[in-house]
């Protein structure tokens, strides 16, 4: 596992977008403009929705190992929240998300880099894909056994707030489960709503298929037929202005081969 201060955090975000806003463009040794080929450095600014922290953390490693040069540095949150950071002038060499749709606010935002839309097309490319699964303390306290045990009386639920994928995910299936279920707390992403079940503060949550198995033996996952109405695709990309393009077309590379493929398999995605 990758040290925690390897990860840039909201309030780390926060601070850059404040110096990008009255400091003068840095075109100093952490952009790597005039790169040479298998000779990546420079540390790599990854924006990545909070689904995908146990892959792309593995995938650093390896990423690493293949330019000793390059240094990693991950922003990981739920995908609206980077898509506002980036719309607001936050430097991300990759962007990340978990649908499409909070894609396509960055597209109609700040934009994507004119080298990648012409090689990848103008929505970014799609290297994985979700579901959702219900996620219950170990032992299942509650009871559930399927969706409509979660509008039980006395059931608590942690759903994502509606304004992150898995938010919208967690709407689509309710209403096609025709459901009205009102969750005590709404999480800003899906690693938040898993960190309540984990801890036993509420009886159940809705999270993807893969925060489930990275969880192991804290949660237990029960599947429900509705999850098969929203399958979320995964789109990556560079935006534009990314200070390392260089760095960030080779992580994008990475991902998208067969090594990166099998990480995410292994860690319950699905892949195009």
């Amino acid at each position: 596992m990758r040290d925690a201060p390897r990860r840039l955090g909201a309030a780390l975000t926060a601070a850059a977008l404040a110096l990008t806003a009255c400091g003068s463009e840095d075109t100093g040794p952490d952009t790597d403009a005039g790169v040479a080929e298998g000779d990546l450095t420079g540390r790599l600014t990854v924006f990545a929705a909070a689904s995908l922290t146990d892959v792309f953390e593995e995938l650093a490693e390896e990423f690493e190992a293949r330019d000793p040069g390059a240094e990693v540095v991950f922003n990981f949150a739920g995908s609206g929240e980077l898509a506002t950071q980036i719309n607001s002038g936050a430097p991300a060499d990759v962007f990340a998300a978990a649908d499409t749709s909070t894609m396509d606010q960055v597209v109609e935002g700040e934009g994507l880099a004119g080298e990648w839309v012409a090689e990848h097309g103008e929505g970014g490319a799609i290297f994985a894909t979700n579901t959702m699964e219900i996620a219950v303390p170990p032992g299942n306290p509650a009871g559930i056994e399927d969706l409509d045990d979660l509008a039980a009386d006395g059931v608590s639920v942690a759903f994502c707030a509606e304004e992150v994928p898995c938010g919208t995910a967690t709407l689509t299936v309710l209403e096609a489960a025709g459901l009205d279920v009102t969750p005590v707390t709404y999480e800003e992403n899906v690693r938040a709503v898993l960190t309540k079940v984990e801890l036993g503060e509420v009886d159940a949550g809705l999270v993807y298929v893969t925060d489930v198995d990275a969880a192991g033996t804290a949660v237990t996952g029960i599947s429900f037929p509705e999850a098969d109405e929203v399958v979320n695709d995964y789109p990556i990309a560079v935006p534009a202005g990314a200070p390392r393009p260089a760095l960030a077309a080779a992580w994008i590379d990475l991902v998208l081969s067969e090594t990166g493929a099998s990480v995410l398999t292994g860690a319950g995605f699905g892949t195009p």
